[in-house]
């Protein structure tokens, strides 16, 4: 409350009206699955286009090493084919797959994260000596010569390594183990005879660095006077922590000896090493891998991992039919209450009953099953392939969205990029597989390749389309989030009133758009808060409760046309 301490005109600002209030995005997809490098633990990386991808994940897959659970590229690659513009990628691999690595000298640089790539990371590294000074005299009662007096103390600072040359040729490397002044101690006694007073001297000191490139194909990464001195700002370990191709690990560092025998080198300028022992992993793959661990905030992988992130709506794990990844899957999407599983079925599976026993599994209206696999190019073969169908709906589920809304049954539409189908279902078949919530996808005469079903696996009447169930994750999530301003209110009369409004005017839009049913807004939703949806121990307690009601519009899915026959009257 304002303070009045003075005689005076005061104009005071207060907020009375309703805030408007903006949806939640329902485009934005998730996907798990085995690609050729990328991050295993932690976060899913966010993805805008198919090219973004392959810089983070790589390109295609072979089936030769992955057979089935190669499908994560193509289902990406056909997601943003057929409309899709963001998505989060959470890559995971075998349990046995090892980092590529190279290790000498206490320091250890190994490739981001496991798999063959690694074994492609190439490290150069040049010796870069900063500056060259001339020891002027060996001082101090130490008899082994390890205290000098040099002529530009400057360039030294404890921990340095250095190398002495004589007429250029190197003849030892060392280590500063105290720098004041002009003064130096090295670590180790220097047998030679050091000083040097001539007017161009031939003995010199200078501190060791290194310019070091670090390559992965087309990818290039470069860190200039890089040290070994724990200390220095350039220390390796400090300076190449940015690195997305390596991680260095730098412990127990050989002290007085050429930097470069970190990359393999002995008294060189020069060295060139390829990472190695790389490898995707040769034990079978199992659930739990897609599954994932959660090991807390940032430790996560596979599936638990999308616990990490809440405005993902979409998800798939491309061409994984296990049971016990598309339950763990359906079962992580109806506990968030904010996304929505799209499910492939088994390629093999051909005859409807043995496609009704596999979705017979499943029973949420948090999830749909579609079938049969589409036929695209596959670019890494060069010919066509069959790949599951998830990435190109969870494509055209965000297509349709952004086009119509999400109140719009995602069927009826083409499947871009799709050149076949792996098994053709006719309408007997399909009289069987839709009513039990298998989704096909069909080639209609001049009509090119359509989804051509809209169903949940739910035995639910009351959830049984896809667009119902995501008109509602949709309405929830956006008064979810944008009603956050009321929280710590006063949970009074006036806050009701705003509430109300704010909500009302959403879902009047909603209604304008068509995404709900009814000739006038009373037909097509209420709102109830105050005194008749809250008592009094709701109110001491903090409770503000809000009842709302909408009355989603369903899709046209049988268009029946009655016609009759009638005379022409004499």
């Amino acid at each position: 409350m304002a303070e009045y301490l003075s005689p005076g005109v005061y104009v005071e600002e207060f907020e009375s009206g309703m805030r408007p209030m903006e949806g939640v995005s329902t485009s934005t997809a998730g996907f798990i699955g085995m690609a050729e490098k990328g991050n295993v633990i932690g976060t899913p990386e966010f993805v805008s286009s198919f090219a973004d991808f392959t810089r983070k994940f790589g390109g295609y897959l072979p089936e030769a090493g992955y057979g089935e659970y190669r499908y994560l590229a193509y289902a990406v690659e056909q997601f943003f084919a057929n409309g899709g513009t963001r998505c989060y990628v959470m890559r995971t691999v075998a349990a046995d797959a090892a980092a590529a690595a190279v290790s000498a000298n206490g320091v250890t640089i190994a490739a981001k994260n496991p798999g063959k790539w690694g074994n492609e990371i190439k490290i150069t590294a040049v010796a870069a000596n900063k500056g060259k000074t001339a020891v002027l005299e060996a001082t101090g009662e130490d008899a082994t010569g390890k205290v000098y007096t040099v002529a530009n103390g400057s360039l030294f600072a404890e921990g340095d390594t250095i190398v002495i040359r004589n007429n250029d040729k190197v003849i030892g490397y060392n280590k500063i183990a105290m720098a004041q002044g002009n003064t130096i101690t090295l670590a180790t006694p220097v047998k030679e005879d050091l000083v040097d007073k001539g007017a161009v001297p031939k003995k010199t000191l200078s501190v060791c660095e290194m310019n070091i490139e670090v390559s992965y194909r087309d990818q290039v990464e470069i860190y200039e006077g890089v040290s070994l001195n724990i200390s220095a700002a350039s220390y390796i370990a400090k300076s190449m922590a940015k690195s997305e191709l390596v991680n260095v690990a730098a412990d127990n560092v050989a002290d007085g000896v050429n930097p470069l025998t970190v990359f393999g080198a002995a008294n060189a300028d020069k060295a060139v090493v390829f990472l190695a022992g790389g490898t995707s992993g040769t034990k079978a793959v199992t659930d739990d891998v897609f599954m994932g661990v959660d090991g807390g905030p940032g430790k996560r992988t596979g599936l638990a991992a999308f616990k990490e992130i809440n405005n993902v709506s979409i998800m798939a794990i491309p061409g994984v039919t296990s049971p016990a990844v598309q339950l763990a899957l359906v079962a992580h999407c109806a506990n968030t209450g904010a996304s929505f599983a799209v499910l492939d079925v088994p390629r093999d599976l051909t005859k409807p009953n043995d496609v009704l026993s596999h979705r017979e599994k499943i029973d949420s209206d948090y999830a749909a099953m579609y079938h049969p696999w589409i036929q695209v190019y596959d670019a890494l073969n060069k010919k066509p392939a069959y790949i599951p169908p998830s990435g190109a709906v969870c494509g055209i589920y965000a297509r349709s969205d952004v086009e119509r809304g999400v109140h719009k049954a995602p069927a009826n539409e083409v499947v871009y990029n799709c050149i076949g189908l792996s098994c053709l279902y006719n309408k007997a078949e399909q009289d069987i597989l839709n009513p039990a919530g298998v989704n096909l996808i069909r080639t209609l005469p001049g009509q090119g390749i359509r989804v051509w079903g809209a169903r949940t696996c739910s035995s639910n009447s009351l959830w049984k389309y896809v667009n119902v169930r995501r008109l509602f994750i949709y309405l929830e999530e956006s008064i979810k989030s944008q009603t956050n301003w009321a929280v710590f209110e006063p949970n009074d009369e006036m806050l009701w009133a705003r509430v109300g409004r704010t909500i009302r005017a959403f879902l009047r839009d909603m209604w304008r758009n068509g995404a709900l049913v009814g000739s006038t807004e009373d037909q097509a939703f209420f709102v109830n808060i105050g005194r008749d949806t809250m008592s009094q121990s709701d109110i001491l307690n903090g409770r503000l409760i809000c009842e709302i009601g909408v009355a989603p519009s369903r899709p046209a899915e049988f268009v029946i046309f009655r016609i009759t026959q009638f005379m022409e009257e004499s």
